[in-house]
């Protein structure tokens, strides 16, 4: 059955046409639809058209199975799409509004060392409806008279947007579309961790959307270590390619850099890998995005852990006196299990035992 959030407005009128309802019928329920109002609750339109959408189409938002809200505000939910298909979104309160963290698969294939989301692999892409329904249920649920419920988004959830790429870009469509919830491209980033294929490809859409890109590592020795991407692209394609975003978008360049340990020693985290990094940035419009590795809490064996705020204060010093634009990036929802993929790996362990 094909799920409602997939439909364009345009699309909508042609399934409404055969049934000769007048066509401002179509724009009540996409309206409605946006605003995170369910189907049997559209009250201005008439009972047979509500029974009749609900027939031929999925009209359910993802179900909440859990919700989690940090002391700093952060809240982040566990939604399940058919019962089963688990995934995960983080809303971040911030001075400039509300930022939704989605999903853009069930699960991951990419398998970073420091990620909890591709620990089961990948079980399948989302539509471009399942993406877009994550920011109209959160939306709905927090909106209040003097906020928008989400005024920014980041692709940066669970699984690889650019391996999910036409769902993906047709989520961008509608989720930007002045029909319905109406956000800017500019209020929107795309986290990749490195598909330099389709970041190219990306770049020729000539959007105005954020590009973030997961670097991690100054060069591609320690980068294989912790991200299998990288032995399929090395660093040197990856930034041609974030150069060529720019060149296309005119928009900067986003890479972020989680700060790591190992056995107590700086992992990807001291002087000289600072000033490495900058090397490889400077010259074209970027920007470093550091933060300390939020570890997965409940793996008691894991390997890389996040450096004393010293060692990382050091690190963004070093990057600024090289020239390159640099910030660290306030951990939140450090006590929700606020990184990717860990309350649904969490809640999938407490299910299977």
């Amino acid at each position: 059955m094909k799920y409602i959030y997939d439909l364009s407005l345009e699309e909508l009128k042609e399934v409404l046409k055969p049934l000769n309802v007048p066509q401002f019928r179509a724009g009540q329920v996409y309206g409605a639809l946006h605003q995170g109002v369910a189907v049997e609750n559209i009250t201005n339109i008439p009972k047979d058209l509500r029974a009749w959408l609900k027939e031929q189409f999925d009209c359910n938002l993802p179900e909440i199975v859990r919700e989690q809200i940090s002391k700093d505000g952060t809240k982040k939910y566990l939604l399940a799409y058919q019962k089963t298909d688990l995934i995960e979104c983080v809303l971040l309160s911030q001075n400039y509004g509300n930022t939704l963290c989605v999903s853009t698969q069930v699960g991951c294939r990419m398998g970073c060392r420091f990620c909890a989301s591709g620990k089961n692999g990948l079980v399948r892409n989302l539509t471009a409806g399942e993406i877009l329904a994550q920011v109209l249920l959160i939306n709905r649920l927090n909106t209040t008279d003097k906020m928008r419920g989400v005024t920014n988004i980041v692709l940066m959830g669970s699984g690889e947007p650019l391996d999910n790429y036409e769902n993906v870009m047709r989520f961008l469509q509608l989720v930007s579309s002045p029909d319905g919830i109406n956000i800017s491209a500019r209020n929107i980033s795309l986290s990749t961790s490195g598909l330099v294929p389709q970041i190219k490809k990306f770049a020729d859409e000539k959007t105005q959307v954020n590009l973030c890109i997961s670097l991690h590592a100054p060069n591609d020795d320690l980068r294989q270590q912790i991200m299998p991407v990288a032995k399929r692209y090395s660093i040197k394609e990856l930034i041609d390619a974030a150069k060529y975003y720019f060149q296309q978008t005119h928009r900067r360049v986003i890479f972020e850099y989680s700060l790591m340990m190992k056995d107590g020693q700086p992992f990807n985290c001291a002087v000289g890998q600072a000033r490495e990094l900058a090397n490889l940035v400077r010259g074209f419009q970027s920007h470093i995005n550091l933060i300390n590795l939020n570890p997965l809490n409940f793996d008691k064996n894991a390997i890389l852990t996040p450096p004393s705020r010293e060692v990382a204060m050091t690190f963004m010093d070093a990057v600024i006196k090289s020239g390159v634009s640099c910030t660290m990036r306030k951990n939140k929802g450090d006590d929700i299990d606020g990184a990717c993929g860990q309350l649904r790996l969490r809640h999938l362990e407490t299910e299977n035992n």
